[in-house]
């Protein structure tokens, strides 16, 4: 992990999640490499376990299972994750460029981004799939399966390739669907005269068993014509396939082809230390590397096998230290899935099958996803034997959250601005405490000014700047105004020249991307090191009526809110290493989205506010108060990111729960998550029923969603749950 007395000097950037990046992020996680920044670029917050693969579409291994948690490795190494596609490398420059954001500087790199089974088949692109990437394939094949239950597709299967992944593949599927009482229709095609990629003995157990399971094989075949509804063969002949499945073989990725990269066959071409041949900076490893030092087939166990060389030599790579050779073995054992709980075993020619080396395969394959996923919590650093009174207390046993998990509690704050006087000049029209500053412009109208700063929740900074811009805008959206300028405020870590210009060129690109998108311009700021990055903006707003305050609500108002709440949880959660990685993808990306068409529809509330840092109770406290009005809240009508509720059931809070829960308790159903802080909140706005309605549909009309969760009542600012 980053110590904050040690500078970084050096950017490792990894792209691809495959089998040997995954077993080096825990290995990092273990032992850092102190002064490097560790990024990982890779389409998914998951990476399926090609091993299990087959007994997932048997219907062995639920989905969780085989996927390999790319967000909690690269949390517990320290590392920021991309989830996006690495589209070009400039060696040159140093640079990996990446769809939809600006390109990221490496000093060393690594691919490990395996392989497609594409194929330059007429209707392929459109009606096939390749078996690889494995998730592709697994999605299409969940998707097939359920279609095929409902009774809306023919359960006819093709697979275009007879190695030993057709025929697994081929096997898994007809099981599958043979246990939901369906009789499939699987035919395996190959061009070769005969099954590939096994020996003698082992092809004829394989063939056997094709046959048992009434999977039709046609070898010496070419595919012309992939179809809807059939695959057409070169005689003529068609066969019937609602899914289409390709297998022969493994396909480069293609962008590779646009590099400068050594490449053999369209395949990375390494040299021993695993390093490609002419630029020691880089390494590949994996299928989607060649080796013509020690030639090899196109096997995961490879890649397993290359991981500990790997994670040496990248270290050796950022110190200048010496390397390691990569030395394959020569023969390894195949361990074939069968469909059902049973396998087959060849190595050395001879082959053995059965239900025992199935029991073997899965107590292996386990065992590695065992490594991947019980990684050890975090532990906050030990405190000296004497301590000042209280310092444990407030330290408690969790780590400070970041974003407005870390804010200063309402009470607290109350305090500390009491010692304001309200301003005299009667152009200013807001007072200590409110959501932001409201001035009245000489030339008429009003310009709204508010500002927020935001401990890191990632370690990636252009996505915690997108955060930060929006988690901003928020105040300036909730009170009717159009954004129209900002300064920023940044703190780095410690970090060598070079990494400031780089990290501070991400955030300002990311930054700007967001505040232009919504109709405003960075205009300066302030930057400065520290122990942690931390990024925030002062954001000025300008509108031609009244701002919309938190004092206009009226009895009668439902509450519509414009974002799910539990964001603090899952951010808690993801701190400490127990949140599924792809229920914080999906609320990181919920964070970066701007509001200002959801604000555009709710522009005509009586009453708005934005939800952060003192949840949702406390913000629906604080319209109650100024409005002198009570809310009835259904708690079943709130939306809850996924994965949310489970954690909060688990006991996980956030560093400002309890403060919360003082701030502003409420009545009636107790749940813990109204009181969740939020970080890029939804907006929570005040209106009449038909408006709001109107505003639901709108917003619905142009892909946004909203929920009216309550309603205001007469009384005297209790907030019920119902």
């Amino acid at each position: 992990m980053h110590r904050s007395d040690i500078p970084l000097t050096q950017d490792l950037v990894m792209i691809g999640g495959g089998h040997a990046h995954a077993l080096i992020l825990r290995k990092w996680g273990m032992n850092p490499l102190l002064g490097a920044r560790l990024t990982v670029i890779n389409p998914g917050p998951t990476a399926p376990y090609t091993g299990m693969l087959p007994g997932h579409i048997a219907g062995h291994y639920s989905r969780e299972t085989l996927e390999i948690d790319l967000v909690r490795l690269c949390r517990f190494a320290g590392a920021r994750l991309i989830l996006s596609h690495a589209t070009q490398i400039d060696r040159e420059q140093r640079l990996i460029h990446v769809d939809g954001r600006p390109p990221v500087a490496y000093d060393v790199a690594s691919f490990d981004i395996g392989i497609t089974a594409t194929m330059d088949i007429p209707g392929f692109a459109t009606f096939g799939v390749g078996a690889k990437p494995l998730d592709a394939y697994a999605r299409h094949w969940r998707d097939f399966l359920s279609a095929v239950e409902q009774g809306d597709t023919a359960p006819e299967v093709a697979v275009i390739g007879g190695g030993v992944a057709g025929c697994e593949l081929s096997l898994a599927m007809a099981h599958a669907l043979r246990a939901k009482h369906i009789q499939p229709r699987v035919t395996l095609l190959h061009s070769g005269p005969s099954l590939s990629g096994l020996g003698n003995l082992a092809r004829q157990r394989i063939e056997a068993k094709l046959r048992r399971a009434d999977i039709d094989i046609y070898t010496g075949v070419r595919v012309t014509k992939v179809a809807a509804d059939h695959v057409a063969l070169h005689d003529g002949k068609k066969i019937p396939s609602r899914l289409t499945v390709g297998a022969a073989g493994a396909v480069p990725h293609s962008w590779l082809s646009q590099t400068d990269l050594p490449l053999s066959d369209g395949f990375i071409e390494t040299t021993p230390d695993l390093s490609i041949t002419d630029d020691p900076s880089v390494f590949a490893v994996g299928d989607c590397a060649a080796m013509p030092f020690a030639p090899r087939p196109k096997a995961g166990v490879f890649a397993v096998r290359a991981a500990p060389v790997l994670y040496h030599n990248l270290r050796a790579a950022l110190t200048n230290g010496p390397r390691k050779p990569f030395k394959p073995q020569k023969g390894y054992l195949k361990l074939i899935s069968l469909g059902e709980k049973s396998a087959l075993a060849e190595k050395f020619g001879l082959a053995l099958s059965g239900p025992m080396l199935w029991r073997w395969k899965d107590r292996i394959d386990r065992a590695f996803m065992k490594k991947l996923d019980d990684l050890p919590l975090p532990r906050p650093a030990a405190l000296p034997d004497l301590v000042a009174t209280g310092a444990r207390e407030v330290l408690g046993s969790k780590p400070l959250c970041g974003g407005c998990g870390a804010k200063i509690g309402n009470t607290v704050l109350n305090d500390g601005l009491s010692l304001l006087q309200h301003p005299t000049d009667d152009t200013i029209l807001s007072t200590p405490g409110d959501d932001a500053a409201v001035l009245r412009q000489p030339g008429g109208g009003f310009q709204v000014i508010s500002t927020d700063h935001l401990r890191a929740l990632i370690h990636d900074p252009a996505e915690m700047a997108r955060i930060a811009a929006v988690h901003a805008l928020g105040d300036i959206w909730a009170m009717g105004a159009q954004p129209q300028a900002a300064l920023s405020s940044i703190i780095l870590p410690h970090m060598s020249p070079a990494l400031q210009s780089r990290t501070l060129g991400e955030i300002t690109a990311a930054a700007n991307d967001v505040f232009s998108r919504a109709g405003a311009t960075i205009v300066g700021g302030h930057t400065t090191m520290g122990a942690e990055m931390t990024i925030g903006f002062t954001v000025t707003g300008t509108c031609t009526s009244s701002p919309i305050s938190l004092s206009g609500a009226q009895a009668g108002d439902v509450l519509v809110l414009t974002r799910p709440i539990g964001s603090g949880v899952l951010m808690a959660a993801h701190m400490e290493g127990s949140a599924r990685g792809a229920d914080v993808a999906q609320v990181l990306a919920e964070m970066t989205q701007l509001q200002d068409r959801q604000a555009f529809h709710l522009r005509h509330a009586h009453a708005m506010t934005d939800v952060t840092g003192f949840g949702l109770a406390g913000h629906i406290a604080a319209i109650c108060r100024a409005s002198h009005l009570s809310a009835e809240i259904l708690a079943d009508a709130v939306p809850v990111y996924a994965g949310a509720r489970a954690l909060s059931e688990r006991g996980v809070q956030s560093s400002l729960f309890q403060p919360n829960i003082e701030n502003a308790p409420t009545l009636g159903r107790q749940d813990p998550l109204f009181h969740d802080p939020q970080t890029a909140g939804g907006l929570l706005a005040a209106l009449p029923p038909a408006d709001a309605e109107a505003a639901l549909c709108n917003m619905a009309a142009e892909g946004k969603k909203a929920w009216i969760i309550g309603r205001m009542i007469d009384g005297e600012g209790a907030v019920t749950i119902l």
